[in-house]
């Protein structure tokens, strides 16, 4: 009786979060699925508005800006108007900017409307995860956090395949038009099955904050864009750069001297919580610039289709979903050391393999490689960022998440830009009559790019420690 007495809070406490989570799932599965979706659509939309390459790039890149420009201010939104509410009006914010984007006349039309979908976006993932988190029990926050993953992993990965299905059977207004049912699911779940909390009317908005964190972030955003395209010599790249780093040299400064700051940078103080972040950027970098070396290569070297090529992927979509339900389940009794070593060791591996991809690669050894980014990807992505934040003070949780997630859209950015730099500038030296297999080798000159980031992974994965989430306020 008393060890059944003992069970039945943790096994109850996780079955009545169950519903939040897949409340929350399916809002951040919506906003990824819509991120990633855009990619393969790029020489669709060229065509279809007969403009350039770079004037569409915007449609991207305005995004992915206005993203990095609103995440930091999710924190004190969620608590001076509740969590749930904004949610709600960030998932709702979402839809109608999609609509319009679906209604779309010109690109310039289309730039302004993705802003609007960034807008509410933005705000999405990390109030998301912070509710989750907070609800999650103590011991189970490795499994429910790991299911909460399972959208941010395969949301990239059924993109491509979505998007080329929809380009090439309907019409690309429709990969803005999906958004609508899952919209309308995600606002009904979150409506019915969030916790309500009570807003904090009190709650002052840190204005100096409030300006220069936008500032930063989208500054440094927009200069790896800009130093992909034009260089790291151009001059908009060294404004922007200089601009960056000046916005965020004063907002830190600014934020260490807040009573109630708009992002908790004090958490820096915690050893364990600077050795998580900086891990996970490494991680990350070596995640997303491997995910756009996937599709050129198949598409560009193996002469797919989007569609195709979003079939060879499937094997890294399933070991993605392994490795997340049993890495979240491994993280709650081993904690992330052991996690975080083998997944970092797959995806190293795999990326190892693909330093030798050719145009004569078998498909076999393409997909198994992929497949074994994926488990990498599994076992870590959403198990090191569980650390991160049980490194944290659980009351600075809600200040926290836009903290990771704004780094980790920089740090993708990154990983993406500085992979397509190097990419293009083994293109350029390429010989003018160049073959299929050098054309592949300079793919698998590429990875090596994306190998060095998962091997200094790899080794900060060795001197983790077990995370215990502190209740003590920062002074």
């Amino acid at each position: 009786m008393s060890m059944q007495a003992q069970n039945a809070p943790s096994e109850f406490s996780l079955k009545k979060i169950m519903p939040i989570l897949l409340a929350v799932a399916t809002g951040m599965f919506l906003i990824i699925l819509d991120s990633t979706i855009m990619n393969v659509a790029v020489p669709k939309l060229v065509d279809t508005f007969h403009s350039d390459l770079g004037t569409i790039q915007w449609v991207i890149t305005a995004y992915t800006l206005a993203l990095s420009a609103v995440i930091p201010l999710a924190g004190w939104f969620s608590e001076r108007f509740s969590a749930k509410r904004m949610f709600l009006v960030s998932i709702v914010l979402f839809v109608i900017a999609s609509m319009l984007c679906a209604l779309s006349q010109t690109p310039e039309q289309m730039i302004i409307f993705r802003i609007l979908q960034a807008l509410g976006g933005g705000m999405v993932a990390p109030i998301g995860i912070a509710m989750v988190f907070k609800a999650s029990p103590p011991d189970k926050r490795g499994s429910v956090m790991g299911i909460l993953g399972i959208p941010m992993l395969l949301a990239p990965i059924l993109g491509p395949i979505l998007s080329g299905w929809l380009i090439e059977f309907i019409n690309w207004h429709w990969i803005f038009l999906i958004n609508f049912p899952v919209g309308i699911l995600a606002f009904a779940m979150a409506w019915r099955f969030l916790p309500a909390s009570k807003p904090s009317k009190g709650m002052k908005l840190d204005v100096p904050g409030a300006i220069l964190a936008p500032i930063a972030f989208a500054s440094l955003v927009f200069t790896v864009h800009q130093a992909g395209e034009k260089g790291w010599m151009d001059e908009w790249t060294l404004g922007s750069l200089a601009l960056g780093i000046v916005a965020l040299l004063l907002f830190i400064w600014n934020e260490l001297k807040q009573k109630h700051p708009l992002l908790e940078l004090r958490v820096f103080r915690s050893k364990a919580f600077t050795h998580g972040i900086i891990l996970a950027w490494m991680n990350q970098i070596a995640l997303f610039g491997s995910i756009l070396l996937f599709i050129l290569y198949l598409q560009q070297v193996k002469g797919l289709s989007p569609l195709e090529a979003g079939l060879y992927v499937i094997p890294q979509a399933i070991l993605s979903t392994i490795g997340i339900n049993v890495g979240g389940k491994l993280f709650d009794r081993y904690g992330v050391r052991p996690v975080a070593l083998i997944g970092i060791l797959s995806l190293t591996g795999a990326l190892f393999a693909l330093t030798h991809i050719t145009a004569s690669t078998s498909a076999f050894y393409i997909m198994c490689s992929f497949a074994f980014v994926g488990l990498g990807q599994g076992l870590t992505m959403m198990q090191i960022n569980t650390h991160v934040l049980k490194s944290a003070p659980i009351e600075l949780v809600h200040r926290v998440t836009p903290i990771t997630t704004s780094a980790q859209q920089i740090m993708s950015s990154f990983g993406v830009t500085i992979t397509a730099a190097y990419l293009t500038h083994q293109l350029r030296n390429l010989p003018e009559n160049h073959t299929a297999e050098q054309l592949g080798q300079s793919f698998g000159h590429t990875f090596w790019i994306t190998l060095s980031f998962a091997v200094i992974a790899l080794v900060l994965s060795l001197f983790l420690k077990k995370s215990q989430s502190s209740s003590k306020k920062l002074s």
